[in-house]
């Protein structure tokens, strides 16, 4: 079944050009089905990119979603247009009496900060704990995962020497997770971060449970059944260009930066990347839009009043 998404929002021309099924909310209020309420709490500042990569993930299973764009109250983007953001997004203090099926918190560039220093970071904490009441499953992904994994457990982001960066194996640490159903024993995933979880801390924690992890790049994909929630450090929503772009945005401002790990063809950056994660991208939001959709009430708001 389709995503719901304002026909006006520039994702609903690029989904549908690219056969991803998309609905106007208007046509979807005639159907019985109640549909998926999945917020997605943007923090990076290319929003429509963003937007783009994850309702392309969501959207593409047989399920009616339908996506909310949130962001922080007070944080003002420099990025991208205030006239996009007045008609699509709306803050959290405007939408945190509502109930979500589903929640993803995006990364953002703010890495090098202690966490307590980022200017929203108060706020956060209160949607982080508004999950506990008001969602049914929490998706924080790369810095948005390394926040929430901090705030409910006190597992601390670590700086690199180096930026991890590039597309590396994962192995698959627990075939019979449903959210890992149908994957291959290894899969590929793009990484891009100067911090990283330590999988000691992690399994030193209590209910927390690594489905993904990389020799090269540590754990990578863990569960916290606890608090309803999936922690990702790394990027499957990224296009099959995001990281090119990154490397030639570094590269033209004289960024010291290393030609990505395993992306390009013969490590060399004059060559087209290809795209190896794909499929399982597809299949990890699947099958967690499933997983929500298997166990979620169907009257799930007020069930919680």
């Amino acid at each position: 079944m389709p995503i719901t998404i304002p026909s006006a929002l520039p994702a609903h021309k690029v989904l549908t050009d690219e056969g991803v099924m998309v609905m106007d909310p208007s046509d979807a209020t005639r159907q019985d089905i109640r549909p998926l309420r999945i917020g997605l709490l943007n923090l990076m500042p290319k929003k429509i990119a963003t937007e783009n990569q994850f309702a392309r993930l969501i959207g593409a299973t047989p399920l009616q979603i339908d996506l909310s764009l949130i962001r922080m109250s007070e944080h003002r983007t420099r990025n991208t247009a205030a006239e996009h953001m007045a008609e699509f997004y709306r803050p959290f203090q405007e939408v945190k009496d509502q109930f979500f099926d589903g929640l993803i918190i995006t990364g953002a560039p703010i890495e090098h900060l202690d966490f307590q220093d980022v200017t929203y970071w108060d706020e956060l904490v209160e949607v982080m704990n508004w999950t506990q009441t008001h969602v049914h499953s929490t998706f924080g992904v790369c810095w948005g995962g390394m926040a929430m994994i901090n705030h409910f457990h006190g597992v601390q982001k670590h700086i690199l020497d180096a930026k991890s960066f590039g597309l590396f194996r994962q192995r698959n640490m627990d075939p019979s997770s449903p959210y890992l159903r149908g994957f291959s024993d290894e899969c590929y995933i793009p990484v891009s971060r100067w911090t990283e979880m330590r999988q000691n801390e992690i399994d030193g924690a209590p209910d927390l449970q690594t489905l993904l992890g990389s020799d090269e790049t540590g754990p990578c994909l863990v569960e916290d059944a606890a608090h309803r929630a999936l922690y990702i450090f790394n990027h499957f929503e990224y296009d099959t260009d995001t990281l090119k772009g990154e490397y030639d945005r570094d590269i033209a401002a004289g960024v010291p930066i290393h030609v990505p790990d395993h992306y390009y063809p013969n490590n060399d950056p004059t060559q087209q990347p290809s795209n190896r994660w794909r499929s399982h991208a597809h299949l990890l939001y699947g099958n967690w839009i499933n997983q929500i959709y298997q166990t979620v009430p169907f009257d799930w708001g007020k069930s919680r009043v």
